[in-house]
């Protein structure tokens, strides 16, 4: 794991995240998630510079939402300069599908 995706994983493992489990890099359909909450219908994705050119990350995301998935993607330097506002949107996230779950 990057140091991004190790500071993602210390904010969302033992159901930190609204009481959401997760696990992380999650085989799904033809990609793997880098971190899934089935029961909150979560994916939570870290991206570096490399994926600011892909063409592949809409079909992605698209892919993923169509299979009933939120998609939240955020920077890698976001998640190392900003942990808590990147939990706190991520908290209003699953926040906003559980309702929608219920």
């Amino acid at each position: 794991m990057t140091d991004a995706e190790r500071k993602l994983w210390s904010l969302l493992r033992s159901r930190k995240l609204a009481g959401c489990k997760f696990r992380r890099q999650v085989p799904i359909g033809p990609y793997v998630a880098d971190f899934l909450s089935h029961e909150c219908h979560l994916i939570v994705e870290t991206d570096g510079g490399q994926h600011a050119r892909s063409p592949h990350a809409p079909d992605r995301d698209a892919w993923f939402r169509h299979h009933g998935f939120t998609v939240a993607r955020y920077w890698k330097s976001d998640v190392l300069d900003n942990p808590d506002g990147v939990l706190a949107d991520l908290t209003a996230r699953a926040a906003t599908e559980q309702e929608a779950l219920a």
